[in-house]
């Protein structure tokens, strides 16, 4: 006896949704992903609404915007400002470094200090503000 075969169709995979899903995940891959983008900021330094009146501390640091360093009577150069800071790091650490930035000075003038300050392990460093309510005097 002879039995009816049946038909068999061909067995497909379809490739449609697979497609979907990868340029789905491909999408969410490229909106959630950041990039690394530099910014620059135009910033007016240094106010401060909320700064506090503070003590005076006995070691003060004036960043002039020409890039000069004064340290009590005397004015430094970035080469000799370690060595200026170094004879002064004892009274430093004890009471604290106030370091008072023009607000045109660089930000790498600022940044030097800090780094000299780190290297003499000096950890009590504050940054002084005017006030942004009362008008500041200037400096010649």
């Amino acid at each position: 006896m002879r039995f009816p075969r049946r038909r068999r169709d061909p067995v497909e995979v379809n490739l449609t949704p697979l497609i979907d899903v990868v340029f789905l995940l491909l999408i969410f891959f490229m909106v959630s992903t950041t990039f690394e983008t530099r910014q620059a900021l135009e910033l007016e330094l240094p106010e401060s609404e909320s700064g506090q009146d503070m003590e005076t501390s006995p070691v003060t640091l004036v960043v002039t915007a020409a890039g000069d360093y004064r340290l009590g009577e005397q004015v430094h150069t970035a080469g000799t400002l370690g060595e200026a800071l170094a004879a002064e790091a004892e009274q430093a650490r004890e009471f604290g470094l106030v370091v008072e930035a023009d607000g045109r000075a660089t930000h790498a003038d600022v940044v030097r200090v800090l780094d000299r300050a780190a290297g003499l392990e000096i950890r009590r460093v504050r940054i002084a503000t005017a006030s942004a309510s009362t008008p500041q005097a200037e400096t010649p």
